[in-house]
Formats: C-alpha cells, structure tokens, sequence
C-alpha cells in the first residue's frame, strides 16, 4: 500500500524535518513546535532570528488548548467566531509555549486555518504546527511550488502538493487584548 501525500508529510514531522505546503495566500514552511531542532532547522532555512516568534496553525481550538493562557470568555468566543479563517490572532501563551516559538514576546500568535490541505495536516499530525511563510528573511514568499523547490533545494526534508487558497495577501495579525491590527 502506498502512503499519501499527508502520512509523508506528517512521518517527516515527526522526524523532525521541516516542510513546505500551501497555505490560503502563499506556500509556507511548518515543523513540529514542540521540536526545538526542527524549530531552529527552518529558523536558519528562512534566515529568521528566533527573537521574532512564529505562528502556529491547526485545525481546531482545541488544538490550541496546551499553548493558550488565560482567557476571559469574551475573548474565546472572538477566537471561535473567526476560526476557522483567516485571521492570526496575537493571545496570551500558557507557560507551555516554548521560548523558541513566542521569541521575545510573552504571547504567542495563534490561527485555525480554513485552508483544507492545512486542516488536514493538521489532523493528521494530531496538533499545531509551525506556519511561517515560504521565503528567506527580506524576500517575497513563494507564491508556487516551484518558487518552493528553487528557493529551498536542499534545506525541505518534503514539500506537500497542493493549491493555494483563494486569499490574496497573508493573513491579517490581531492583538487579542487590545485589539491592535498589527498586520
């Protein structure tokens, strides 16, 4: 029996290797969070100082219930009315979150796709994964898979075949607490 796309993509995760797959706007690049070498892997990929923090995207929000702080009730119920979607939401991290996913911030930026191949690698995967965009530091992100396969020509352990989503700009970036739209 053959494997699919998804049970490659996710053996390689739990490998620790880093991946590309397409996401609702660009391609992106993922990891497991919870591996710090796979973490630092796609941070010297992208040429991206682990300072900045990264955002994590799931399924569900469920997924998210080890990484979340705490949150008034008003606050879960914004996240639940625009997850799935295509919104980042900025919320405050449990002592959960690892240093080298929140950076210098102690919040952690958080998104349940809508996108179906992300969902469903997410499911696969049985949690969060890392979703930063397919580019090295200061470059456009990859907007196919071949910008994906000539720009990281040896640095992806796989690269998920797929389409982008309909969305033409990456998402947008929200401070839960106060509402700021960073992005």
């Amino acid at each position: 029996m053959s494997v699919t796309p998804i049970e490659k993509a996710v053996q390689v995760l739990r490998e620790g290797g880093v991946i590309a797959y397409p996401t609702e706007a660009v391609w992106g690049l993922g990891c497991d969070p919870e591996n710090q070498a796979a973490v630092q892997r796609l941070l010297v990929t992208k040429q991206r100082p682990v300072t900045k923090g990264l955002i994590l995207v799931a399924a569900t929000i469920d997924q998210f219930a080890p990484f979340l702080g705490e949150l008034q009730d008003s606050q879960y119920q914004l996240l639940e009315a625009n997850w799935p979607g295509f919104t980042t939401f900025i919320v405050p991290a449990s002592e959960n979150v690892p240093s080298w996913i929140k950076g210098d911030s102690t919040k952690v930026a958080l998104r349940v796709s809508a996108h179906p191949l992300v969902r469903e690698l997410c499911l696969a995967f049985g949690g969060p994964l890392v979703s930063t965009s397919a580019n090295r530091a200061g470059q456009l992100p990859a907007q196919s898979f071949e910008q994906v396969a000539d720009t990281f020509t040896q640095e992806l352990a796989f690269v998920l075949p797929g389409e982008l989503g309909d969305a033409d700009k990456p998402s947008s970036i929200i401070d839960l607490e106060s509402g700021k739209i960073l992005r």
